[in-house]
């Protein structure tokens, strides 16, 4: 997928109803998770992102500061976000517990 084209979202954008069920891309494009959850605002918020699993089955939720993600939109209005860790790194997080 090529992100170049895609809008990254303004921070007043990064809440729970643009944020909650995006995509979340690692690396090369591999598709790691998506977001379940939304904490906080600002800067100092918080996603928490299921990672692997199968139709949400099996997925390990991590928290990652809102930061560490980039969030975009692509050209159909999509949602998603990229980040430079991998699958195995986010699973090597602690788990979430809400």
């Amino acid at each position: 997928m090529d992100h170049s084209t895609h809008t990254p979202l303004p921070p007043e954008e990064l809440n729970a109803s643009n944020l909650e069920g995006a995509n979340v891309y690692g690396p090369q494009d591999h598709d790691i998770g998506n977001v379940s959850h939304f904490h906080g605002t600002g800067p100092n918020a918080q996603v928490v992102v299921d990672v692997g699993g199968f139709l949400g089955i099996g997925a390990k939720p991590v928290a990652l500061d809102v930061s560490s993600l980039t969030f975009m939109r692509d050209p159909n209005g999509n949602v998603h976000a990229t980040t430079m860790m991998t699958k195995d790194q986010l699973k090597e997080l602690p788990e979430h517990h809400h």
